[in-house]
């Protein structure tokens, strides 16, 4: 009494792309996240370990600069598999 229905099919590549797509979306998101981690550390212990020279803040933020390149580079390497699949799309249009 229904009708068939036919399983929904996407090109592989189109799938990857989208899927890629989105996790470009989701970068700002994931970096706001890594660059809040430091404020869970929590603050300067009291005592003698404390470490008055500022060693933590040094740590904090060497650990916000590769955060940042970290961020820039997977920006990089997604930015141009999304443009490497834009030209592969074009040259097939043409044909």
């Amino acid at each position: 009494m229904s009708a068939k229905k036919t399983p929904v099919f996407v090109q592989r590549r189109t799938y990857r792309r989208r899927r890629v797509a989105d996790g470009a979306r989701l970068l700002p998101v994931f970096g706001g996240i890594l660059f809040l981690i430091p404020l869970l550390w929590g603050g300067e212990p009291a005592g003698p370990e404390a470490a008055p020279d500022g060693s933590r803040t040094a740590w904090v933020m060497t650990y916000l600069f590769l955060v940042w390149f970290g961020l820039a580079v997977l920006s990089g390497v997604l930015a141009r598999f999304l443009v490497a699949e834009d030209e592969g799309n074009e040259e097939e249009g043409e044909s």
